[in-house]
């Protein structure tokens, strides 16, 4: 299992793959704010944490760029209520 977060820019998602399948939260970017709109995780990978470990390793990366977030993405809105160590990343 390749536990690294990757940030995919041509397709505008982070992605982490996990035996032969894909987590992706997607994105949009915009004068330094990212706003997630939709994060999948392969019905295969449900169940083990896997979509929190990919907003996780995503917002660590948006940390390090200085962006800050709109949650539009339900499952990122709700892994950010959960984890105030990210709010200071909202917009």
């Amino acid at each position: 299992m390749n536990n690294t977060v990757s940030n995919n820019k041509a397709q505008l998602r982070y992605e982490l793959m996990v035996d032969g399948h894909i987590a992706a939260s997607y994105y949009e970017i915009s004068g330094g704010v990212i706003t997630f709109v939709h994060t999948e995780v392969p019905p295969e990978l449900g169940g083990k944490g896997i979509g929190s470990k990919l907003i996780k390793g995503a917002l660590d990366q948006v940390r390090a760029e200085g962006l800050k977030v709109i949650a539009q993405c339900p499952c990122v809105k709700a892994y950010m209520e959960k984890h105030p160590d990210y709010a200071d990343l909202l917009k």
